[in-house]
């Protein structure tokens, strides 16, 4: 039984396997890590291993406590993963991304598998039915949108994200409404569309904590998979085993 722990921007998350079934998953913020640790060896005695993603994070007690009572991998540039990576700076390459690329070579090996990530930041990972890895893109997600209009202008409000019904804002809120949530949209569409047009039986996985209010938008047809990441990770756990 594997325990996975994923360390985001905002929260962290854990979730159970056994072998490649989800059986468990919760998320809570760092604050809460030692409790939630605690809690979670408890309810699942029979834990043996355990990955680690966004380690940076964590204290060394936090980790210390994990290596003590589970088999302890943790992610990096240097973990043996399923596929040939030819990015040019892998040491860059965020850990994240690897289980990504990790889970289409699990659920979709020999396809060509654009991966999309909406989160804090917007990532596509293209990897080819050879199971290669050649990268892909990075750019701002929905709520770096928002909050950088806010940020970086003189009168513009933060505002809470919400799906606009018309592309035509006619007041400041729906104007920038309009302009974050339909730049994203067609943006995504339109890498969809550039990839398509070189691989015509392309695979397209949209995950990420933006990944519900996206997937009812898009003209293209996608997999939407909120456990993607995690997924991935898992895989990695069992494939260093």
């Amino acid at each position: 039984m594997n325990l996975i722990i994923d360390v985001g921007n905002t929260f962290v998350k854990f979730a159970v396997f056994e072998h490649n079934t989800l059986i468990h998953k919760e998320s809570f913020t760092l604050e809460e890590f030692k409790k939630r640790f605690k809690s979670i060896k408890k309810k699942f005695p029979r834990l043996l291993s355990c990955i680690v993603s966004s380690v940076g994070r964590l204290k060394k007690d936090e980790v210390n406590a994990i290596v003590k009572d589970l088999n302890l991998l943790v992610l990096n540039s240097d973990t043996k993963v399923p596929f040939k990576n030819t990015y040019k700076t892998p040491k860059t390459l965020g850990v994240d991304r690897l289980a990504l690329v990790s889970a289409s070579i699990l659920n979709y090996s020999n396809n060509n598998v654009l991966i999309i990530d909406a989160g804090t930041c917007i990532t596509y990972d293209f990897i080819t039915h050879e199971n290669k890895y050649i990268g892909g893109a990075i750019s701002p997600g929905i709520r770096l949108r928002y909050k950088s209009l806010n940020n970086l202008t003189a009168n513009l409000p933060l505002l809470e994200t919400e799906t606009p019904k018309i592309i035509t804002g006619n007041t400041t809120e729906t104007s920038i409404h309009s302009g974050v949530v339909f730049g994203v949209i067609k943006e995504i569409d339109g890498v969809i569309d550039t990839y398509t047009e070189k691989y015509s039986d392309l695979t397209v996985i949209l995950t990420g904590g933006d990944a519900k209010l996206l997937s009812e938008q898009l003209k293209n047809s996608i997999f939407a998979n909120s456990d993607f990441l995690l997924e991935g990770l898992n895989y990695i756990l069992e494939f260093n085993s």
